[in-house]
């Protein structure tokens, strides 16, 4: 590493410890946006200087899952540097690569739309792409914008970089067409198949000849078993594969990977069918870079959760679950995961800062219904918890079991009021809710901040 490199690197984590002691943050991209600003080529040199390189790890919903069961299986074996915060823009690769001094391996998640320059700056070993749904179209554009956007990265990616591709996305198994080193992976257990499409499915029309896809199988969104009746453009066979699936409420998981290597079953303590998708991923990406299904098992029954994803906080006699819901897509997953046992109260939190999306109709396309009638008592909250409230209203939920608290830490007051000792409080919050409920825990000592949270 040059000397100009190891000053600016060492300014950029003195920038970082700064921002920690100051209480203005975890420094998890101040680093980065400094580094970035005095020379944007460091970037792809603190990457290059990784000897076993970098994998990235992009999706709509489920990235920062994937990328934390992924860290968890590879840090048994390589000295890794990743973006633990959840900061995926460039900003905060840089700041993780600024960190990085010791390492062997570099693990990013990364945003749909910053994963462009992240491949043409990281140069990666392994790029894992786990879906494609409609999310923050203020900020995105419609989906075949992103998808486009990805075809031309994955275009440009060298033969021997891995591309890792859920196979259940029409989308993402036409985008890996071609090429030599992939692994694809999805489910096959028709017995979790949703019935039919939700009418709030992204890519329902076949990718070559618009055709609307057929599905034997429909498991999230549009991610299934699917085939074109009018050019037989269908779901490619799967290299890993989760098969013989038990759900059990809002606990656990478990499942039969079956890979190249062989198969091992796994027991998960994540719900939903979406957390099966994620261990495949991460199953997907460790085996590209050499880790063996004993390890990988060990890495995925030690995972608990990532932040504000299924996480689970005591609080005194109850318990607090933070379950985050972003888009129609993610949304209507951690809802199914609540129809085997309604909590008697949640939360449900709505914002819409520039990291949530500004625009929220999203909440007409997510499938409450099949909830609103067990919940006992909802609170909804955030910045737009009249617009929420509405939407509940319209669904059936009954006026007298809605309460509306804007302030998200009234709420949570509120809620752990109406919960008994024992019981479960369930919290659905958009993205910048659970940022602020997470540090309204942490600043009653409850949690450790974000990215001092050990995985």
């Amino acid at each position: 590493m040059s000397a100009r490199i190891r000053l600016e690197t060492m300014a950029a984590r003195a920038v970082g410890h700064v921002s920690r002691a100051a209480g203005r943050g975890g420094g998890t991209t101040l680093p980065g946006k400094l580094l970035w600003k005095v020379d944007p080529r460091a970037v792809d040199q603190l990457a290059a200087r990784l000897p076993l390189g970098v994998a990235l790890v992009s999706a709509t919903n489920g990235k920062t899952t994937t990328t934390a069961m992924a860290a968890r299986i590879l840090a048994q074996e390589h000295r890794l540097t990743w973006n633990r915060a959840g900061a995926n823009l460039l900003s905060g690769i840089a700041s993780a690569l600024v960190s990085s001094d010791g390492s062997e391996l570099g693990l990013f998640e990364v945003d749909e739309a910053a994963l462009p320059e992240a491949i043409a700056r990281t140069r990666p070993r392994v790029v894992s792409l786990g879906n494609l749904f409609r999310d923050q179209l203020d900020r995105y554009g419609e989906l075949e914008l992103v998808a486009e956007r990805w075809r031309e990265a994955v275009r440009a990616l060298p033969d021997e970089t891995t591309l890792v591709v859920n196979a259940d996305d029409p989308v993402l198994a036409d985008l890996a067409e071609g090429r030599q080193s992939v692994l694809r992976y999805g489910l096959d257990d028709p017995r979790h198949a949703r019935p039919a499409l939700q009418h709030a499915a992204d890519s329902k029309y076949c990718v070559r000849c618009g055709t609307p896809y057929e599905y034997a199988a429909a498991y999230v969104g549009h991610l299934g078993a699917y085939r074109c009746p009018s050019c037989g453009n269908a779901r490619p066979d799967l290299d890993v594969v989760a098969r013989d699936i038990e759900l059990t409420g809002l606990r656990s998981s478990r499942f039969t990977l079956a890979t190249p290597s062989g198969e091992v079953r796994v027991e998960l303590a994540l719900p939903g069918l979406y957390n099966v998708y994620n261990a495949a991923a991460a199953t997907s990406s460790s085996l590209a870079l050499g880790s063996s299904l004993d390890v990988i098992r060990a890495g995925l029954e030690g995972f608990s959760a990532a932040f504000g994803r299924f996480e689970r906080i005591a609080q005194g006699a109850k318990t607090i679950v933070i379950l985050l819901i972003k888009n129609p897509a993610g949304a209507n997953e951690a809802l199914r995961t609540l129809e085997t046992g309604v909590p008697p109260v949640l939360v449900i939190a709505l914002n819409d800062a520039i990291a949530d999306g500004q625009d929220v109709s999203w909440i007409w396309d997510v499938d409450f219904e099949p909830v609103l009638p067990h919940a006992g008592r909802i609170v909804a909250s955030g910045g737009r918890a009249a617009e929420l409230a509405l939407r509940l209203l319209y669904g059936g939920l009954p006026e007298e079991r809605l309460e509306v608290v804007p302030g998200l830490e009234q709420a949570l007051d509120r809620a752990l009021e109406l919960t008994e000792a024992g019981g479960e409080l369930v919290i659905l919050p958009t993205y910048t809710a659970m940022l602020a409920l997470r540090g309204i825990l942490t600043a009653r000592g409850v949690v450790p901040a974000y990215w001092d949270t050990p995985r």
